[in-house]
């Protein structure tokens, strides 16, 4: 049950970061997380005041603050780089960033089953195939790099975010966007913009910062109360989606290595949740 909503936790990561990289050809990537966050900020408050006698301050505030602070880099780099790349490669190599929670959940003496580390290999190979397009010939270094410092935020984030849900998910979530939004407010004073964000634009936005919200939820619900290296490897399997979003809505088309690495990550996934 565990494996099925990190695995969840993926298939709304790789829909809003889909659907957020399109948005980021319109607008600053920053402009799309800010509004993206703050709106999910607004939901995800609702549900704390109602639940306000439930609050505590044993240890999440702390692991919420640093979730938000590399959570909130790591979107911007990868909203950028997929609105200025090719989705098949960035998606893949920001999805890397499950090595760090998976090594510090090691060194935290988590121990998986051998079977799951088979499956996790397999998953993480097959991400690293569904990419497809190779990281040479027309493909730009900057979108590339951008993925690679966003991998080292979300990994980061991810870690926080299953300690402090150990404590508080609810709390957790709502500390990590309001540790974020307070940046990018503080930004926005400083630059005197708010993005060029106009009304139409709100409903999309509030989507896709509600699917972040969830995905982060549902993962942090599963790692906190399961393996977080295992977690972290279904969590990561958002690319697959992102993938599959760009072949119907545009057309593109997958190669014969990106069907090899969605046939190994399905059977990776299957491998883990066994």
């Amino acid at each position: 049950m565990l494996s099925l909503l990190a695995l969840a936790s993926s298939a709304c990561w790789g829909t809003s970061d889909f659907f957020a990289g399109l948005k980021s050809r319109d607008r600053a990537a920053a402009a799309v997380v800010a509004w993206s966050q703050g709106l999910g900020l607004v939901a995800i408050s609702v549900v704390v005041l109602l639940q306000w006698r439930t609050l505590t301050f044993d240890g999440w505030p702390l692991w919420s603050v640093a979730a938000g602070l590399a959570g909130a880099g790591g979107l911007v780099c990868f909203y950028s780089a997929l609105g200025s790349g090719t989705m098949g490669v960035v998606a893949p190599v920001a999805s890397l960033g499950v090595v760090v929670p998976v090594l510090l959940g090691l060194l935290g003496g988590e121990q998986p089953a051998a079977s799951a580390w088979f499956g996790m290999l397999l998953a993480v190979l097959g991400v690293a195939l569904a990419s497809g397009p190779e990281l040479s010939g027309d493909v730009s270094p900057r979108p590339v790099l951008l993925a690679s410092v966003a991998a080292v935020g979300f990994g980061f984030a991810l870690y926080c975010l299953d300690r402090g849900a150990r404590e508080s998910l609810l709390h957790t979530l709502w500390g990590m966007r309001l540790t974020s939004v307070l940046l990018f407010v503080v930004a926005g004073l400083v630059l005197r913009t708010a993005g060029g964000i106009v009304a139409r634009e709100v409903p999309a936005l509030f989507a896709i910062g509600i699917g972040d919200l969830v995905a982060n939820g549902l993962f942090a619900f599963a790692s906190s109360r399961g393996l977080v290296s295992v977690a972290s490897v279904l969590g990561s399997l958002y690319p697959v989606v992102t993938v599959l979003w760009a072949r119907f809505l545009l057309q593109e088309r997958l190669r014969p290595v990106q069907s090899a690495g969605v046939v190994m990550t399905l059977v990776g996934v299957a491998v883990i949740a066994a």
